[in-house]
């Protein structure tokens, strides 16, 4: 578990799965990642989150706000190979529209970040967004990240001509 000012990362619980649901189902939340989701495939993703956080010991948390114990999204590093960048260690963030805004994905980020570093031996961390997510690019750059544009990809679970398609990676380095 993670504290910050503000937040605490943590395991997966079961009764995160409708306020889970709700964050993934708000289509302002899913422009960025491809659609909304429905609450079977959100209960699928927590379940292999917090399979990834057994198995390994970390992955992206439940980001729980700290000063009434709200679900505000997910903040948190897990090691992938599915996508372009990978295999590599992946810092991300998914919050509820209403804790958009407010800077917890940027006190979130900095605390899992860190963290990678102090528990992981990798000498780089990446984070990646569509080329048109501007307000998590400045997260990336708030907590140090820079633009790796050698490392860009068009995303293989989206087509050609979808407006999300291009993304832009960024690194923190040790």
């Amino acid at each position: 578990m993670i504290q910050t000012e503000r937040l605490i990362l943590r395991p997966w619980r079961d009764d995160d799965r409708a306020p889970f649901a709700a964050i993934n189902g708000d289509p302002r939340v899913g422009q960025w990642l491809g659609g909304a989701i429905d609450r079977a495939a959100s209960d699928v993703l927590m379940d292999r989150i917090q399979a990834q956080i057994e198995a390994e010991g970390f992955g992206f948390w439940a980001a729980e706000r700290r000063a009434d114990g709200r679900l505000a999204g997910m903040i948190g590093i897990r090691r992938q190979a599915e996508t372009p960048p990978g295999p590599c260690l992946e810092l991300g963030w998914r919050l509820a529209v209403e804790m958009q805004g407010a800077g917890l994905a940027t006190e979130g980020a900095r605390a899992a970040l860190l963290w990678g570093f102090q528990t992981q031996a990798d000498d780089e961390i990446l984070s990646w967004t569509a080329s048109t997510n501007l307000a998590s690019q400045a997260v990336m750059r708030r907590i140090g990240m820079t633009p790796d544009p050698s490392r860009d990809f068009d995303h293989p679970r989206l087509a050609k001509d979808h407006p999300l398609n291009r993304h832009v990676v960024y690194v923190a380095r040790r």
